[in-house]
């Protein structure tokens, strides 16, 4: 069963295009190169046609998780969401009080995650000790280095 997941109208229309370019860019690329690669002779020792055909394996189950992905999807009105607790989609400031430093996190759906851009999944075991949580409270989050205590400091869009 596949787990529904929760986009911008912005977050979906990038997955879309990532699938498009896969799906009419990569794969034609890949089935090229598969042809050349084909094209020279004996199968059983060309390296280019095994690497393409992995090549292809590997774009091949990408494009089917982001079928699937997209399927799953469902659009967020954000100006329908409540700003007094952390939700998807919620711009999050905490203090990690273990070490007395302050980050900034956007909790997405799995497939936006980004970590350099400060975007992180609401399946993470960060992300799910924020949820529902309100400015002031304290999440005590449990990760493999322990428990971690975040200060919730602000919540925005």
């Amino acid at each position: 069963m596949s787990k529904v997941s929760y986009y911008t109208e912005e977050g979906l229309k990038e997955l879309k295009a990532e699938l498009e370019q896969l799906e009419q860019v990569d794969r034609p690329r890949i089935t090229n190169a598969i042809a050349e690669a084909r094209d020279k002779g004996d199968l059983s020792e060309n390296a280019e046609y095994h690497a393409a055909k992995e090549e292809q394996s590997h774009l091949e189950f990408k494009i089917a998780q982001l079928k699937n992905v997209v399927a799953n999807a469902r659009l967020i009105d954000e100006s329908q969401l409540d700003l007094t607790k952390v939700l998807a989609l919620s711009k999050v400031k905490i203090k990690n009080l273990g070490i007395n430093k302050e980050f900034e996190y956007t909790l997405v759906a799995d497939a936006m995650t980004d970590i350099k851009k400060g975007k992180i999944s609401i399946n993470s075991p960060i992300g799910k000790g924020l949820l529902g949580k309100k400015v002031g409270d304290i999440a005590e989050v449990k990760v493999p280095a322990g428990i971690m205590k975040l200060e919730i400091l602000n919540i925005s869009r």
